[in-house]
């Protein structure tokens, strides 16, 4: 509602009134005009130029879009690791998922070249996932560069994919390279609908609810930890059958 052009719209007295509303949102909302007035020591006119400098008809309109504005801003609540854990093992702990694990695990197991690719969260994860799997003895590589030429065909390799909503464009873009070189693709993602899992020849989902802070996406990333050391570790058991 109070861009930078508007702001700078504001004369003395009108500057003076958006102060004091920045320090008082919670309590303006709830005032008459008179009582504004008073309290900011403006006129009620001067109230009414500032309303329509904001595309407000009036005071009562310029205290709904405040109040929204408040609303907008209110936290949300952030749910506890506990409860993020227990609805994931609530979601997981049966035999068709530990079937797709084993599916994801053996895919790898006959790979000879195995590549990590994602982008922020996703992407700390993938390069965590690339040394866990060599720790194990499935040497891999997290791809950092997206925009490493790939010439040679990509025979008897496994790309392996993280993407919280599966929809993000540079992990999806880049997993797509791979795969068009003759690479196999395994994806990590919240949802099994998302394009990154459809296009997947293996797909492992885990179905968090979603939450989001501030404009970013923080969904606990604690399931794409376990599934990554949970493949690893029946990668490296298949070896010593």
């Amino acid at each position: 509602m109070f861009t930078t052009e508007v702001i700078k719209s504001f004369n003395e007295l009108e500057m003076g009134l958006y102060q004091y509303v920045i320090a008082n949102k919670e309590k303006v909302v709830y005032m008459r005009i008179r009582d504004l007035a008073n309290e900011a020591h403006v006129s009620t006119s001067t109230i009414m130029r500032f309303c329509r400098k904001l595309d407000c008809e009036g005071f009562s309109e310029f205290k709904v879009k405040l109040k929204m504005m408040l609303d907008e801003g209110e936290r949300p609540a952030i749910k506890g690791g506990r409860h993020v854990l227990t609805e994931f093992f609530e979601r997981t702990e049966n035999e068709q998922f530990h079937e797709q694990l084993e599916e994801a695990a053996a895919l790898v197991s006959e790979a000879d070249r195995v590549f990590f690719v994602g982008i922020g969260s996703s992407g700390t994860l993938a390069e965590y996932g690339a040394r866990y799997f060599s720790s194990l003895g499935t040497f891999s590589v997290f791809l950092r560069d997206w925009y490493m030429p790939v010439h040679e065909d990509l025979d008897n390799s496994v790309t392996i994919a993280l993407s919280v909503s599966g929809e993000n464009e540079f992990t999806m873009t880049h997993g797509q390279k791979l795969k068009e070189k003759k690479s196999r693709l395994l994806s990590i993602t919240n949802n099994r609908q998302s394009s990154l899992a459809r296009m997947a020849d293996v797909n492992i989902s885990y179905y968090i609810t979603e939450q989001h802070f501030a404009g970013s996406n923080i969904t606990t990333q604690i399931p794409v930890v376990y599934i990554l050391e949970e493949i690893a570790r029946l990668i490296h058991a298949n070896k010593l059958e």
